[in-house]
């Protein structure tokens, strides 16, 4: 992932993610905590692009609150491929339909999407680890389990290219 839009949660849920992201380093599992010289901060992505011009990004979704104060109920823990480890909140419909939105609007202005991201596919979650060594994925597994369910509220947005240290605030 090089560029997000990524949804922000309130401080009670972040709070959370931020203690699970703890426990997992005392497993010996690298959290986000530990990566990008600590400036992750819990969130779910909507969209993902191998950069993005924040105006262009801004003049596609003029009008639009991406940061629309859903709910989110965590609910469930997945792995990806290459050992990804990640908390999914449920797909609502609410959510499905904002995803749709926004996402159709970035592709009506030309902006090219991470085909795992687009609408049908994109599986809403959000990253613990980037590399879980198999050896800890079960104790992993244990640790995220002991924060679900895990409520939420999206509280903000921003436009993120974390390995250039962008980060552009979206209504």
């Amino acid at each position: 992932m090089v560029a997000a839009l990524e949804l922000y949660l309130d401080t009670a849920a972040t709070r959370r993610i931020r203690v699970l992201w703890d426990a997992l380093e005392a497993e010996g599992v690298q959290s986000m905590r530990s990566l990008l010289e600590q400036r992750h901060r819990p969130h779910v992505s909507l969209a993902v692009a191998p950069s993005f011009d924040p105006d262009q990004v801004a003049a596609a979704l003029a009008g639009t609150t991406v940061a629309a104060p859903l709910r989110l109920s965590f609910q469930h823990a997945g792995q990806f491929v290459g050992r990804v480890l990640w908390l999914g909140p449920v797909p609502t419909v609410e959510l499905l339909e904002h995803h749709r939105k926004v996402h159709h609007r970035l592709a009506a202005a030309g902006i090219q999407l991470v085909e795992h991201y687009q609408p049908g596919r994109w599986v809403p979650h959000c990253t613990l680890s980037m590399r879980v060594p198999n050896t800890l994925m079960a104790a992993a597994v244990r640790r995220c389990l002991e924060v679900l369910p895990l409520e939420a509220t999206v509280v903000g947005a921003a436009l993120t290219d974390h390995a250039r240290g962008i980060s552009h605030p979206l209504p």
